[in-house]
């Protein structure tokens, strides 16, 4: 059979997912692969597939009992021989498991890495053909990874005591570069396919968030969010348990799961959730490695996790479907001393030494550091997420707390046109400029350095913007750049393969822009919001009819003076800054009349 009818008839699917069908075709062609996966893109597919096809038995280096469990149950389900060997298993039922080993009958056998050592192991290592050696959550082996675990050290050993070297497939949801290299070296992977297929989840929606009261703001979202189903991650086993005795008070049911809880309890309360009997489940971070739970609506962490590696994989158990879904962060300065406390108070590792633990712990005070930053930062919430796991992202997302709140869509079609344009006449005279430069040019700048071109005599797009402030223009030359339209080499821009396509297929184009926040200084000097509003939506629709961005008609100044001065006759519109003969013809009558209106409804502070 081949890879896409195994697919088909084991899995149900119709076609692969993004990057899984390379993946398994360098598996095949007995090459080392290294996937890069977040969570909810199908890693498990990328080696349960090829396991199919390989001649002999695939074992998965697995790190939870729980997920070993899930994934065989999955398995078993669609009509694979798969198998796991851990300590759930009775004496019996570990030699049931064994005894098909030996007859060829398992093609897929889970284990922690632990039991490599074990002299069974070994056993089964020396009689039976291992095709391949999957390694999932494979940062565990880096002590760089924000989850080092020793035990993975122990995946090394077993490798060098095969009698032939199976091909090697490994996985993780969150790595930065340091880490990927890192684990490329312990495992001696051989010239390895490695695939990142980017982390960006588009049906997630980011929010972080500052309540004074986070149980008050945890009920007032379940309230908004009555039929949904979540997981709430809490910083302690003290906190899951307050948190879920409350919230079952309150009126919603939860179960708890942390690791002082009994196996039976923790197997129980995760059944409950996964199998909808319970829409909530209030947990520390031992819950979710492995859950493959598709209709998780909503992940809230009650607390700011210790680093974004951890946040953004225990968010991404969110909207596994591709449904939309929210993951929302609640933040307060005590979480970065609770973590550090933490951190700073950890067990010692087995096997380091004293100098290694150290650097660990910088390492980790490092993320916890960064994760802060992510916090309390003032940009995209996306776009410093994937910045972090080394993947581009335009600095506004649509989907996060901090554009929907400060930002807004802005078409800038036009003046891309014209910047993509300037740049192309410039270097048709073999003339390279940086950014501010170009903004000068674009403006039509009268300084020295730029007359002695004569642009103004020979140059199409000198000027071409002089109407659009220095600082507007710069923020779209920036916004091109992380969009992938202009390339810049040592502060000098250039021109791309994408900016001669986006002149070619006339695409429609939008920039983020912060909307417009009426702050104290305004209010103080006598701007009232209401008004500022009307002429702001005055604004919008002449724009939209003229197919101008909005700053085009009226600066954000300029309406503000207007505001202040409140003019309803020409003589006083002209006094408006930005205002000249030719916009007060053009657009005077538009907004003195909704100055005359306003003034209508509050005759007392009507000003000619």
């Amino acid at each position: 059979m081949t890879a896409q009818q195994i697919l088909k008839q084991y899995f149900g699917y119709d076609s692969f997912r993004n990057g899984q069908a390379e993946l398994i075709s360098h598996i095949l062609q007995g090459q080392d692969v290294f996937g890069i996966m977040p969570t909810g893109a199908g890693k498990s597919l990328c080696y349960q597939v090829p396991a199919m096809m390989l001649p002999g038995m695939t074992v998965v280096v697995s790190p939870l009992i729980s997920l070993m469990q899930d994934q065989v149950s999955a398995l078993r389900a669609n009509g694979i021989p798969a198998a796991f060997l851990n300590s759930m298993l009775s004496t019996e039922e570990y030699k049931s498991v064994l005894r098909q080993v030996y007859r060829g009958e398992i093609r897929i056998l889970y284990a922690a890495p632990e039991r490599l050592e074990t002299s069974v192991f070994q056993k089964i290592a020396g009689q039976v053909p291992i095709a391949m050696l999957t390694v999932d959550e494979v940062h565990c082996v880096s002590q760089w990874g924000h989850d080092f675990r020793p035990s993975y050290l122990k995946i090394i050993t077993f490798l060098k005591q095969i009698p032939r070297r199976p091909v090697l497939s490994v996985f993780t949801a969150t790595a930065t570069k340091e880490v990927a290299d890192d684990v490329q070296k312990i495992l001696h992977l051989h010239q390895p396919f490695c695939l990142t297929t980017g982390f960006n989840r588009e049906n997630l929606y980011f929010s972080v968030q500052h309540p004074r009261d986070k149980f008050q703001a945890l009920l007032d979202f379940l309230h908004q969010h009555p039929e949904q189903t979540g997981i709430i991650y809490c910083i302690s086993r003290k906190l899951v348990e307050q948190v879920t005795e409350d919230l079952n008070h309150a009126g919603f049911p939860a179960v708890r799961y942390h690791a002082r809880l009994t196996d039976e309890e923790r197997r129980n309360n995760q059944n409950l959730f996964i199998y909808g009997h319970v829409r909530l489940i209030v947990a520390t971070n031992a819950f979710g490695m492995g859950i493959d739970k598709s209709d998780v609506n909503f992940v809230i962490h009650y607390n700011m996790p210790k680093n974004l590696e951890n946040y953004y994989q225990e968010a991404g158990r969110a909207g596994r479907d591709g449904s939309p879904a929210e993951c929302i962060l609640f933040y307060d300065s005590s979480d970065m001393r609770v973590n550090q406390y933490f951190i700073d108070n950890a067990g010692e590792e087995s096997g380091l030494s004293p100098d290694i633990r150290e650097q660990l712990r910088e390492k980790e005070l490092q993320r916890l550091r960064r994760i802060q930053q992510y916090c309390t930062g003032n940009s995209c919430l996306r776009h410093d997420l994937l910045s972090y796991f080394g993947d581009t992202a335009p600095s506004y997302c649509g989907n996060c707390s901090f554009c929907r709140t400060h930002c807004e869509s802005r078409e800038i079609t036009l003046e891309t046109q014209k910047i993509i344009s300037c740049i192309y006449h410039l270097h048709e005279r073999n003339l390279h400029f940086d950014a501010r430069s170009l903004v000068q040019i674009l403006r039509g700048s009268r300084a020295k350095k730029y007359q002695e071109y004569h642009f103004d005599q020979s140059l199409s797009t000198y000027g071409i913007m002089r109407e659009v402030p220095e600082n507007e223009c710069l923020e779209m030359i920036q916004f091109l750049l992380s969009a992938g339209l202009l390339a810049e080499k040592e502060q000098i821009l250039h021109l791309n393969r994408n900016a001669a396509l986006f002149l070619k297929q006339k695409k429609t184009l939008f920039m983020p822009v912060r909307k417009i926040q009426l702050s104290a200084e305004l209010r103080s000097s006598g701007i009232e919001e209401a008004l500022f509003r009307r002429l702001v939506q005055c604004r919008e629709q002449i724009a939209r009819k003229e197919h101008l961005p909005p700053y085009i008609v009226f600066t954000d100044m300029t309406l503000r003076d207007m505001c202040q001065k409140r003019p309803v006759s020409d003589m006083a519109f002209l006094t408006v800054s930005g205002v000249g003969r030719v916009k007060l013809e053009k657009y005077g009558d538009a907004f003195m009349n909704v100055i005359r209106s306003y003034n209508t409804g509050k005759p007392e502070n009507r000003k000619d």
